[in-house]
């Protein structure tokens, strides 16, 4: 009796797809809804230096200040005559929110001031100066 050899027909092998593409989909959701938290003054400024400062976690109404003297709130050019209201408006969304003032470094001393005294009649009692933090190699400015 002859005995017949069983061969199997190769299997058709593939890698399945689908959780790798829900696992990137998820990942780009989460990127897209915590992008839309991220708060930010609205333009680019050169902040001074400062050797002391310090990160403030929790601050989220942010007014940037360039060194032309534009405003910015919340990605919007704000005249500083509207600052006040506008910074109002904020506080009232967000009540134990400080205000931190992103100043350009080579913005008017006059215009901060006026800036921080607006928060201030906003009712806003934390306001605080942004300042990049100062380099270990750095000195003082003052060269011997």
């Amino acid at each position: 009796m002859r005995m017949r050899r069983h061969t199997a027909q190769p299997e058709d092998v593939h890698i399945d797809l689908a959780p790798m593409l829900d696992f990137f989909l998820n990942l780009l959701i989460f990127f897209i809804i915590s992008a839309a938290f991220v708060s930010e003054a609205g333009i680019k400024v050169h902040r001074p230096s400062a050797k002391t400062a310090t990160k403030v976690d929790n601050a989220s109404i942010f007014v940037a200040i360039s060194a032309g003297g534009d405003i910015y709130v919340d990605r919007q050019h704000v005249d500083v005559r509207l600052l006040r209201t506008t910074l109002e408006r904020l506080r009232a969304q967000k009540p134990q929110a400080p205000v931190v003032i992103q100043a350009d470094r080579d913005a008017h001393a006059g215009l901060v001031v006026e800036a921080m005294d607006q928060a201030r009649l906003a009712g806003v009692q934390d306001v605080a100066i942004a300042a990049a933090p100062a380099s270990a190699n750095a000195g003082s400015g003052n060269a011997p």
